[in-house]
């Protein structure tokens, strides 16, 4: 089966990622098109987390390279909206919601020149579409984990981008928030946005994603989620670690 589609969004070639001499990535070979919902899931260290800061840059490979629109990340870093895991920031700075918001305005403003009425009204209609209006101006540290999220997708909506990198953004949240963040990507895809999501409830892949990827350090699968989301694959991806998963039925 040729997954190999002429429009990519993303295109990785041959990347190897290793941290400490241990290849935390091997040899990926990737191709994402335009405008899917595309889900990375894999079991714990499976380098789910380092794929994506390998196509941000953060991390460095070895071997292989990444194309965003089949240019380098630097050269469309501003067509790329970055969602981080909740847990892997410091709630304890302090910024309100609106601040916050307002930083996804900086790729377009410039760090030096504040943003103004216009960011800021942008600002507002994203937190006024993820539901966090009257939540402006309270200090981030004092949200709840998915008043939080919510913060950091409003942020990425105010950036305007073509590609949204998401990494776990469903980790952590309440049932009403995650249905908030699901409509919402399934809006953006209906404009033309590509969003690639590393995700780990499998009870919810079919439901949520039209491209997926099967990771344990090097592709067990990837191609349209109802062609290379198995049984099969589940094992081979998760092997004894998915033996007691509910998800698998």
């Amino acid at each position: 089966m040729d997954n190999k589609l002429p429009q990519s969004a993303i295109e990785i070639t041959s990347l190897t990622v290793a941290y400490h001499e241990q290849p935390v990535l091997w040899d990926i070979n990737l191709s994402i098109p335009k405008g899917v919902i595309h889900g990375i899931i894999g079991p714990n260290g499976a380098g789910k987390s380092t794929l994506i800061k390998a196509i941000l840059g953060i991390v460095h490979p070895i071997a292989g390279q990444v194309k965003v629109f089949g240019e380098e990340y630097k050269k469309q870093r501003k067509r790329v909206a970055y969602v981080p895991q909740r847990t892997s920031v410091d709630w304890d700075f302090p910024s309100d919601v609106l601040d916050i918001v307002l930083m996804g305005s900086y790729g377009q403003v410039g760090w030096i020149r504040r943003p103004g009425k216009k960011e800021k009204k942008m600002a507002i209609e994203a937190l006024e579409k993820l539901g966090l209006a009257n939540l402006a101006h309270r200090q981030i540290s004092e949200l709840s984990g998915g008043q939080q999220q919510r913060t950091f997708l409003a942020r990425s909506l105010v950036q305007k981008p073509d590609i949204y990198l998401m990494d776990e953004p469903f980790a952590g949240i309440d049932a009403k928030t995650e249905k908030t963040i699901i409509s919402l990507m399934k809006e953006l895809k209906n404009q033309g946005k590509t969003l690639i999501v590393v995700h780990h409830d499998l009870q919810t892949v079919r439901e949520y994603f039209d491209w997926l990827t099967l990771l344990n350090t090097s592709i067990i699968a990837h191609g349209p989620t109802q062609e290379v989301f198995s049984d099969n694959t589940i094992e081979q991806a998760y092997g004894g670690q998915i033996q007691k998963h509910p998800s698998l039925v």
